[in-house]
């Protein structure tokens, strides 16, 4: 399975991150979320494509030291999790 995934713009309110780490912790949101695809796939109501306005996703836990490749990762399971497998 072949699986290209990018995401355009990332906005994450509220957690502090410092400058320049936005583009991490997009980069680990892309990476994860490529690998649970590739590795479970969709849930069956995504499988015919198409545009969804939302997905509700679970909470993640945020810290004042999260590593911006840890808080990507937590993004992209809770997403994964709306719409996975």
């Amino acid at each position: 399975m072949n699986i290209n995934l990018h995401i355009e713009r990332l906005i994450v309110d509220g957690v502090p991150l410092a400058h320049g780490q936005g583009p991490l912790v997009k980069a680990a949101v892309e990476a994860e979320l490529t690998r649970l695809l590739a590795a479970n796939g969709l849930n069956g109501d995504f499988l015919s494509g198409g545009a969804v306005p939302s997905a509700k996703a679970a909470g993640i836990h945020v810290t004042n030291d999260n590593h911006p490749a840890e808080l990507g990762h937590q993004i992209a399971r809770a997403v994964y999790g709306s719409i996975g497998k």
